[in-house]
């Protein structure tokens, strides 16, 4: 059997929404400002736009390579938690997570891989 974007649940863009955003309140102590869900087979796109966190925006402009590694950390910490909430939550097993973040426009973009 092929997994298909058939096999998510009706309500699943809307659950997937909003563990990305309890994540993102959780690390970054905000929510963001809003996002579009794409399913394709057994991948999911998440595009989102954040709000910079205030001091992390304030060190860019003197410790911009410290700001980088913060953010890598954070993306990372970031992507943990989300796989895990998505397996517990929405019952479906996750085989990565990619994410990438622009800090200037404060744009993100999330690929799920899901396991077949």
């Amino acid at each position: 059997m092929n997994f298909t974007s058939s096999h998510f649940h009706p309500t699943f863009k809307k659950d997937l929404a909003h563990l990305y955003n309890r994540i993102n309140q959780e690390i970054y102590g905000v929510g963001v400002k809003k996002q579009r869900i794409e399913t394709f087979d057994d991948r999911v796109i998440i595009f989102a736009q954040h709000k910079r966190v205030q001091a992390l925006k304030m060190l860019s402009k003197n410790f911009h390579h410290l700001t980088i590694s913060v953010d890598s950390a954070l993306i990372a910490e970031f992507k943990s938690l989300f796989k895990v909430h998505i397996e517990a939550t929405l019952d479906l097993k996750v085989r990565t997570i990619l994410k990438d973040y622009d800090p200037v426009t404060e744009e993100a973009c999330t690929i799920i891989y899901f396991k077949e």
